[in-house]
């Protein structure tokens, strides 16, 4: 492949719900462009797309593929993203570093929650979204209803067709080319005269387009009202600014089965899709820095570098890392700084890549997309730029983790690798995440659904670290509901020196949310002060370990208020002891409870299934904080125990026939009804016994 300029570069995210048909789309461009002799197939695993093996087994992409392919003396960067929710990280990230989202669309299902989401995305990156109705072919496919589908569930878009099915299902034969006024049969690489019972139909289709131009353009505008037309370059031009506007939000629709309509799609790519020197990019100074700056359009290859890291993909031979140049050029073998983690990083071979093939190169240029090995202290969503520029290029912001397992190593070698094995997932995936519960005393690893967390245990067993899942325990708080006292007396004599110490204690409840506090009301030397100070670290000991369940203390205040000492066998040890004692006897008279952690929900699902929805949320001890409606869909907020949805993404799912999506935080804890903290309680009584 040639070298391109960054004019001649378009960067395009192929987003969509699963099953849409993005990859065997993606596939025959490959295949019209004479990138491939034959189309591969999803159900054979050869598209060039899926090549990983979690891919090929499951028959479903779970990562973003890059796939250049050359067409009207252009370079299209396609990026084929996943359809499945769980790996949505995946997709903002490709259109992160896209300058257009081609939204596939069934023509049988219409659109569904993975439309939704790549809108949503689009939306927030600010990219124009191109449509492509496919499958037209199909039987109960049916253009029109898919469209009029679309403009009702995203009614603040303006969908105006570029391209009309000639037939559909079985009849389905053509495209006509609402622009250009012709028909294009078959692979569509000759015009030819559009069925005479369609002229009427495509005269209406160029008005529109016609009218959808000229909008976003003043002098359009003028030209039209005093002509009633405008030419084919000036229609292309003018729906290519409309698209980009974020007040008119025009939405150039497609149709494509097969090989049918393909050609004028990617024809489109070229002309619909601003060039990737057009591109405008936020930067910060650092990730916690209040000011924007922005490279600001036309890129070229002598502006400051800044290219965004949107992929690590890490086998048993090692990492490759993609990356977007947003400004600038990179060269083989070049030293290029770090901003996120403040190192320099020493670039190996460039590389162009096509799916699993690799070309070595030696400079990439101003807009384009490539990839570089073993680099040491780069991840996902980091910068690459010069020391000298040293600014942070904009990454996106992810939901919280919905779903989560707790991690056991199947050996004592996976014990020892497991740490360094979930920190290669993580740094190549950012909406996974693990960690060590100090409260549970568990590994656990969290991700955007069951899904997401079971392709991550399988590439850790395929890097050489085998694991094991189960349900995590829930990170319960101990409290108290009222005030009490006690005191403790420790005395250990055994011959020769003794221990001894007294300490009296009173404790009272604060709110959860503040540290835990000690006072003295010690006067007149009951207890020295060193020793006082020994009585703390022993209460201090208990709120980690808990009293009542084996969970940590929130919401306390410890007093000590009295004491004795003694002369001789008074020691740190022993007042550690007196306080622990004092505490937990303390403890257990001030009406101890169990708190449990809340989260707010908010569940976005078909309007059908809100009755449903609200019903299941209720049943778990759910609050329902507000409903509403947006774009057709209906918004569930509601306050839940974390206990009552660690699988909630499953039976979502299951409830709305994978039609329904929902975001999950932190709240805050409440208490945890008696006759649901006794079973609790009890178990741990009889593990401490056993």
């Amino acid at each position: 492949m040639k070298a391109y300029p960054s004019e001649q570069i378009r960067n395009v995210a192929i987003a969509g719900h699963q099953g849409s048909g993005k990859t065997t789309l993606v596939e025959t461009m490959l295949y019209l462009t004479g990138v491939t002799k034959r189309m591969g197939s999803v159900t054979d695993g050869t598209t060039v797309s899926d090549f990983d093996e979690e891919e090929r087994e499951r028959q479903i992409s779970i990562s973003n593929a890059v796939v250049p392919i050359e067409f009207s003396d252009c370079k299209i960067n396609l990026i084929d993203t996943p359809g499945f929710t769980d790996f949505q990280g995946e997709i903002q990230q490709a259109i992160r570093v896209s300058d257009a989202v081609l939204v596939v669309v069934d023509a049988v299902s219409g659109p569904e929650v993975g439309t939704e989401i790549a809108f949503q995305f689009a939306k927030n990156f600010n990219q124009p979204v191109l449509v492509c109705i496919n499958r037209v072919d199909r039987e109960n496919a049916d253009f029109n209803r898919t469209l009029q589908q679309l403009r009702e569930r995203f009614d603040d878009h303006k969908f105006i067709p570029i391209t009309l099915p000639i037939g559909e299902q079985e009849q389905f034969r053509g495209v006509l080319g609402a622009v250009t006024q012709k028909a294009y049969y078959g692979r569509g690489e000759t015009p030819d005269e559009p069925p005479a019972e369609m002229v009427e139909l495509l005269e209406e289709a160029h008005l529109a387009v016609v009218e959808a131009a000229a909008e976003a353009d003043d002098d359009y505008i003028e030209k039209y009202f005093s002509t009633g037309t405008l030419s084919i370059d000036e229609i292309r031009d003018g729906m290519r600014k409309a698209a980009r506007n974020a007040d008119l939000l025009t939405v150039p629709v497609f149709v494509t089965s097969g090989e049918i309509g393909v050609r004028t799609l990617l024809e489109a790519l070229t002309v619909y899709v601003q060039a990737a020197s057009g591109r405008r990019v936020g930067v910060k100074e650092s990730l916690d820095s209040e000011e924007i700056e922005f490279l600001n359009p036309p890129q070229r290859d002598d502006g400051p570098l800044a290219a965004y890291v949107f992929k690590s993909y890490t086998d048993k031979f090692g990492t490759i890392t993609y990356f977007r140049i947003f400004s600038g050029s990179l060269k083989s073998n070049a030293t290029v700084w770090n901003p996120n983690t403040q190192t320099e990083e020493r670039l190996t071979q460039l590389l162009l890549v096509r799916g699993k093939e690799q070309v070595p190169v030696d400079e990439l240029h101003a807009g384009d997309i490539g990839a570089v090995a073993k680099l040491k202290n780069t991840r996902t969503g980091d910068t690459l730029t010069t020391k000298d520029f040293n600014r942070i290029i904009l990454p996106p912001t992810f939901s919280q983790p919905v779903y989560a397992v707790a991690l056991h190593p199947k050996t004592q070698s996976d014990s020892t690798k497991m740490g360094s094995v979930l920190t290669m997932l993580t740094d190549a995936d950012q909406t996974l995440h693990w960690y060590n519960d100090p409260a549970t005393k568990e590994t656990i690893l969290a991700g955007m659904g069951s899904m997401h967390i079971d392709v991550a245990i399988k590439r850790a067993e395929r890097l050489g670290c085998g694991l094991e899942i189960s349900v995590p325990k829930v990170p319960y708080r101990e409290t108290i509901t009222k005030t009490a006292s006690a005191t403790y007396r420790h005395k250990k004599q055994s011959g020769g020196a003794g221990q001894f110490g007294e300490v009296s204690l009173r404790i009272e409840p604060i709110s959860p949310d503040e540290p835990f506090q000690f006072e003295s009301e010690i006067f007149g030397g009951a207890i020295s002060a060193p020793f006082v100070q020994s009585t703390e670290k022993g209460v201090r000991s208990v709120l980690e370990e808990g009293v009542l369940a084996g969970y940590p203390v929130v919401g306390v205040k410890a007093v000590v208020y009295d004491g004795k000492e003694h002369p001789v066998d008074s020691k740190d040890i022993a007042f550690q002891i007196a306080g622990r004692g004092a505490f937990r006897e303390a403890f257990m008279k001030a009406g101890p409870a169990l708190l449990e952690p809340i989260m707010t929900v908010e569940v976005i699902i078909p309007e059908a299934n809100m009755g449903d929805i609200i019903s299941d949320l209720t049943s778990r001890r759910g609050r329902i904080l507000g409903m509403d409606t947006i774009g057709g869909r209906s918004v569930v907020k509601a306050q839940v125990p974390l206990s009552e949805i660690q699988r909630y993404s499953n039976d979502l799912r299951s409830m709305t026939g994978g039609r329904g999506v929902f975001t999950m935080e932190f709240s805050g804890y409440e208490r945890l009804p008696s006759h649901l903290a006794e079973p609790i309680i009890a178990a741990h009584k009889t593990e401490n016994e056993g």
